[in-house]
Order: C-alpha cells, then structure tokens, then sequence
C-alpha cells in the first residue's frame, strides 16, 4: 500500500516535483523467546488472552535484566513492546518480591508480603494510557494487583486510597516534586515496599527538564534507602546514542551499572521514507496559512508555501485513498489548522466526509483524548492532526502514513514520529513535509543528514546549579542532608552546599544540612518552567480562557494584543504581571499581532575559549536582557501591516550559558561588510541558530541569539547563541565543541535557498524581535566563508 500512496500523495506524479528524496526501508521478521519460568502463569494467560502468544527476544532479554535487580534501558523503536518487559517483570515483583524467601510463609491470616511499582511518565495522557492497558490486562488475570494513578489532579480521597492500597502507582516526575516526595512519610508503605521503578520515555527528559528530573529521581533514590528500599530502575527510551550513558546520568548511577537492551526482534514492514518541499507561492500567504503565522514571517515572492497549509492537502488527499493518516505539526494552532482545513476539503467532495479527520492535542479533557485515541484505532477517524502529544508511547498502531509538518527538533523524535506508520509489522509511507527554515531546507537536500546519520544523545547536565541548587532545599526539607548524600547529586554538590548555606538557604548542623524555613523548599522551582503562568480572563464574566507561561506573557498577552482561544478572538485589554493575570474582551477582530523587543547580553565569564586565526572563539555564562517594546498588527490572511503600538513593559534578564565567535575589522573588510555589518552578523546569526539543532540535542526554540558590530565586552564584531534556559542546557557547549562543522552546515544551508535577498528558508528568523531587519544575506555568506577560512 504505500507504493500506491506515495501516487496518491504526488497526485500521480502531478506533485512529483516537490519530491526531493525517497528512501525504502527493508522489512524485518521477528524473533520470538519462550516466556521466563519465573512470570507467573496467571500473568503470562492474561498477556495470551490479549494476543501475545509469545515474547519477542528483545522483551524477554529486557525482562530479565530487571528480574536480576539490574537496573535497565530499553531502547528499541517505537511500537517495539517496550511495555511488556517492564511490566512482566514489575508485575511479577509485587506478588514475588525477588529475594523472598518462597518457604516462608505469612503469618496466619495476614496478607504474603508485596512489592510496590512506581511508573512515571513525562505527560498524565501516557500515565493514563497505561492504565488502561494495565486494566485490559488485570480483566483476565485472578491475582488482585492494585493499579491506580495519582497526579496533581486526584483527589484528596482519592489520594488517600492510593497511598494506604495501590502497588502499582502510575504518576510524573512533577507529582513527585510537588507531592509524593515532601510528603514521603505519609507515603511510607509505597517506599518500604518499593521493587522496580518505570521511567517511561525517559528521551523526553532532556535539556533543562532532564536536570530536573535527574534530581529528582536522585531524590527519590535517597528517600526509598532511609525507607529499607533498593528499588531496580528500568528506562523505557527511544532509540538513543549512548542510552547507558544516558540512562546513568538521569538516574544517578554509573553506566556500567546500567543493562542496555537495543536490538529490537520485532517484526517491521517496509517502510518509504519521502522528503517533500512545498512549492513556491508569489508574495502572499496562501488560503489557510495563517495557522503557521506564530512560527514563520511573512513569506516574500518566491518564497515557499507553508508546511501546514501543504500537509492539509496531503492529510485530505490520504484521507480521500482510505488511509489511517497521523499529521505531526509544530503548533496547538498548526494542528487545529491542519485539521479544520482537510475536514473543510472533504466536505467539499462529499458533505459529512469531514468527520473523518480531527485533531488532538495538548489542552484537551482526558475523555475527549481517550475517544479520539479509541476511534482512531477502530477507524473510525481516518485522520489525525496532533502535536508531539502522539509522539510519545500512546497505544495506537496499524496506521498507514505518517506526515511530519517541518523538523521536530531531534532524530529521535523524528523517527519516534515516523515510526507510527506500520505499526504491528505493516508497511508504513512517511513524508517528511519542509518549513521555510534553515535548517528544514538543507534537510530535504541532504537526504544522509535527516535518515542516515545516527541519532542524538540525549543532552542535559544534572550539575547545572541553576536547577540543582532547590533540589538540594527540597531534599534537606525531607530529610537532612547528611555527607554520603552529596555524591549522589553528583559533583560539585559539596560546593553548591556551601554556597545555600552562606546565602541562609540552609543551616548547617554537625549532623547534617538543614532546611529551616517555614515556606516548603518545593516551591523554590518548577520542573517545566520558571513563575507561575499568567491567567487569561474573560472581562465582565471572570472566566479563566487559559493560561501563558510567564516568560512569555509580555510577548504574547501585552495590552493590545490578540488572543487566540478555540477559533474565538480576544483582545487584551490590561496585563498584570504582579497578580499574573491577562484580561481580554471578545472582539471579531480581521487582525494579529507580533510583539517586538530589543535584547542585550552581557557576558559574566569565560569558561572554554580558543582562536582560529583572528577569529576568537568563547564560551561561558552570560545575562541576556529582553525588553517587549511594541508590537505590530497584520492583516489576516493577508499578512499587510495595519498599524502598531509602543509598549512600556519591564526588562526581564535571564542568566544561562552562550557560546560566541568574534572578528577583527581586518576580517570584515576581507568579507566586504564593513558598512553591512551589522546586516551580515544578524543573518549569520539567525542561520546558525537554525542550523544548530543539527548538532546539539535541540529545537531552535531552545535557542536565542544576539549579533552586534561591536561588543563591549569581546571589542569585536561577535555572534552569540545562547541557551534560552537559566544555567543553560549544554546546547552552547556542544555548538563551541562543533563549531567548524556548525558554521559549514550554516553556509550550506544559506547557499543552497534560490531566494535573492533572504527568506524564512535561510536568514529570516521567527523568533526576531526586530522584524528580521537589518539582514545582508550575501553579506553573511560572504562572512561565513572568510570565518571558515581560518578554520583550514
């Protein structure tokens, strides 16, 4: 079948020309393995009612790691049955704790001795995903295993049962921050028994989260010990570079002590892989774009249509042929559009044939989720239009194609999404569909960067101080920090210590460290982001539309802005950063708005450096000052400028880590920029911070940059790229490791777009809060060659 779609995708060759690439993948069979004599033959009659006649190899291998108290990574491709070989041996530890003696029998009349599981997942939908699998599968099993899921949603009754019953606890690393952690007395039972512990997508713990999490799975790790518990770590992961490496580095252990499992047995079907660039338009958005506008400029003649707009005339097209289709877009907007427009093109052939296709993504009730997830596997939606939601371990399979509007930031995500189509051994189409953007353009051109290079290593560093320093309150809020526990956070610990207990964070005792204030040590940070999220509110009715990250508000929620909440629009009409509320009228309003801003770096320290020639390379911790100044209005769909206001909103500094490259005057008069400079720096700039998550563990949006003729702090013309996190998140490092074949990959990708001035293919940035202006692409092209020239 996908043969015959990739026809209907190029309508039979009418659309062949936007083909830059096809790749067959090969099928594979599978190899089966008997199931271990330890599981329990009431679970292994229970896995057999549901189909799972027998194991695959790589299952059983997995399996068995974690029955020996190994702590494991199972790192094979999605759809592989990951689940079964850490639920067959989890399951079996709460009713056959390993090491049990089997002769001892309870005392009379009490209950035999259980293990407890814990599972955490990076998202609640996953956590009640396995629920329901884990439900499926206890209906055909005698033995009583309590399962139960326990988050920041759950009732205090509710919460109750679960800490005084469950043995299976299904919940997130947040919930565990927030809740479980702090109150670890009350959870008592849960920790003494403890056995396995699931990280499930454990790949998503990367950047700044992944220190998070580290943390807190550190924290965990030294609760369950002063509760008598050892428990065995098993990781659930895409397919990863280095997964034990990894795996250590999140749980805290050393790697040799991690058991890797990553030669996946299970059957796969052939598989076609096609790279796709939307054609070119004339000097205006297409019918339907605007769906994009929060992500890509105003597109200039000659530009290319965007990916969402193209990705809906595939998604329809699909649809249309009979095929089971899940289109993976960049945005909550990107996928609500994509959606809206097929199911408008469907019912244009036939009334009610809209109805096949939806959307899905975060924001969602859980009961409208599980229905679409449901009728999605029935079939009865042929179509789909999510976010990465779909990308992590919700069971749906036996899909036909899978369409990826623009690059997901990452290999591993890109084939985690790709790796939906042909689920359960079938034959599956994936068409990769370009964004105007850098590092989208030289993909689709070089085919062996995006399908045969190897996949990343996912990037984060657990000493980061930023987030370690209010783990380590928390942790002394539960229990004192005592000297052992100091190499468990790992090094540099002792001296982050010192550094909380000068500033009065903590109290320093002969038997330990200590947190003394009243306020809980919890409250010192979050795991996904900084600040509480600014309110969106309704004015006259006091109803709460939404909520926006609060580093994000100036830009999005400013006074004048437009708000955007399921097809309704909004105008804000005040913004209160100190109560952190946003209010807005309704307004049927023909317009958007783009915030600008102006940005200063500072740089604090200069960790590594080293020269090229006269080109100086650093790295180190900077303060980036952002200030919102005004924002303009645009036309929809049309994209005109209508009009714009100045704003008067506070600075706003962020300390993290950049990683810069300096020039003498001597080189920009070699590139002949010296009255373009500033021009040429800026388009340098925007490409290398779209051409970096090639190399670094990232999306652009975890970036920032600045660009300046002049720095006072470096003397020369100097191009920074930074981490858009505090502390930084080991993007910079890895740009200042690579930075040669990151500013090849940059001129490749600028010299390779057929635009004349610039477009959102190369130079143009949607992130720019100076309206992509001033921009020298032949200027930066110009640079970049004489930059690399002193790199021979």
């Amino acid at each position: 079948m996908p043969r015959d779609l990739l026809d209907v995708l190029t309508a039979g060759g009418l659309r062949g020309d936007r083909v830059t690439h096809v790749e067959h993948l090969p099928a594979r069979p599978g190899t089966h393995a008997p199931w271990p004599a330890w599981a329990p033959p009431d679970l292994v009659d229970a896995y057999q009612h549901l189909g799972v006649r027998e194991p695959w190899l790589h299952q059983v291998r997995g399996a068995q790691a974690v029955r020996d108290g190994h702590h494991t990574v199972l790192a094979t491709s999605t759809g592989s049955g990951k689940s079964l070989a850490y639920w067959l041996p989890a399951l079996t530890a709460v009713t056959d704790p390993p090491g049990r003696p089997p002769t001892a029998p309870p005392p009379s009349g009490s209950r035999p001795p259980r293990g407890t599981v814990l599972y955490l997942a990076p998202t609640k939908a996953l956590a009640a995903d396995q629920l329901d699998g884990l439900e499926r599968l206890g209906a055909h099993r005698g033995t009583d295993v309590r399962v139960a899921t326990c988050d920041g949603d759950t009732p205090v009754d509710e919460r109750r049962w679960v800490r005084e019953h469950a043995d299976v606890v299904l919940t997130n690393p947040d919930f565990l921050h927030f809740s479980l952690l702090p109150g670890h007395q009350r959870w008592a039972r849960l920790l003494r028994g403890l056995q396995v512990v699931v990280v499930d997508e454990a790949h998503a713990f990367r950047g700044v989260l992944g220190a998070h999490v580290a943390a807190v799975l550190r924290r965990l790790r030294r609760l369950a010990a002063t509760h008598n518990a050892a428990p065995t770590f098993v990781l659930a992961s895409a397919t990863t570079a280095d997964p034990a490496t990894s795996a250590a580095r999140l749980v805290g252990v050393p790697a040799e002590d991690v058991v890797t499992v990553t030669e996946d047995t299970a059957p796969r079907g052939r598989k076609t892989f096609v790279l796709w660039q939307p054609p070119l338009l004339p000097g205006r958005a297409a019918p339907g774009d605007h769906a994009d506008q929060d992500e890509e400029p105003e597109p200039e003649a000659g530009a290319h249509r965007t990916a969402t707009a193209e990705v809906a005339d595939l998604l329809t097209d699909l649809t249309l042929a009979g095929a089971r289709t899940l289109a993976f877009t960049r945005s909550r907007r990107g996928a609500e559009s994509v959606a809206a427009t097929a199911r408008d093109h469907l019912d244009r052939v036939r009334p009610g044939l809209g109805t096949q296709v939806a959307a899905y993504r975060g924001g969602y009730l859980p009961e409208e989720r599980r229905d679409l997830e449901r009728s999605v596997r029935d079939g009865t939606l042929k179509g789909l239009a999510t976010t990465n939601a779909l990308e992590l371990g919700v069971d749906i399979s036996g899909l036909d194609a899978v369409l990826i509007a623009g690059w997901p930031g990452t290999r591993v995500s890109l084939w985690q999404q790709a790796g939906r189509a042909g689920r359960a051994g079938g034959d599956g189409l994936v068409a990769f569909v370009a964004r105007e953007d850098p590092l989208d353009t030289y993909l689709v051109h070089h085919p062996g960067t995006m399908l045969h290079t190897p996949v990343e290593a996912t990037v984060f560093d657990p000493s980061n101080p930023y987030v370690l320093a209010p783990h380590l309150c928390a942790a002394a809020a539960e229990a004192p920090l005592r000297e052992p526990d100091l190499e468990l956070f790992g090094p540099g610990t002792r001296e982050l210590v010192d550094v909380l207990v000068a500033r009065g964070a903590l109290r320093r005792r002969p038997s330990g460290w200590y947190w003394t204030h009243a306020e809980p040590a919890t409250g010192l940070t979050s795991l996904r982001g900084s600040g509480d999220p600014v309110r969106v509110v309704e004015h006259g009715t006091g109803r709460m539309l939404g909520t926006v990250d609060s580093a994000s508000a100036d830009g999005t929620v400013h006074p004048g802005a437009v708000y955007v909440h399921q097809g309704a629009r909004y105008l804000v009409d005040e913004l209160d950063l100190d109560a952190g509320v946003a209010v807005v009228r309704a307004r049927a309003v023909d317009y958007g708005t783009w915030s600008r801003w102006v940005t200063s770096i500072r740089v604090r320290g200069v960790r590594a450096e080293r020269t090229a020639g006269p080109v100086r390379w650093g790295m180190g911790p900077v303060d980036v000052t952002t200030q919102v100044t005004g924002f303009v209005r645009r036309r929809l769909p049309e994209m005109v400028p209508v009009g714009g206001e100045s704003l008067d909103l506070p600075e706003r500094t962020l300390t993290t880590t950049a990683v810069w490259w300096s020039v003498p005057d001597d080189v920009l008069r070699a590139a002949q920029v010296t009255e373009d400079a500033p021009g040429a720096l800026h388009a340098a700039e925007h490409a290398a911070i779209g051409l970096l998550p090639l190399l670094a563990t990232c999306d652009r949006w975890d970036l920032g940059g600045v660009s300046t003729a002049l720095h006072p702090d470096t003397g020369q013309a100097t191009v920074f790229v930074h981490d858009a996190y505090p502390g930084g998140a080991g993007f910079a490092e890895r740009g200042f490791a690579r930075g040669r074949d990151w500013l090849e990959a940059t001129l490749t990708a600028i010299d390779g777009c057929g635009c004349t001035g610039g477009c959102p293919g190369c130079v143009q940035s949607p992130k720019c809060g100076n309206g992509n202006g001033p921009l020298d692409k032949g200027g930066a092209q110009r640079l970049l060659r004489t930059v690399l020239a002193h790199h021979d």
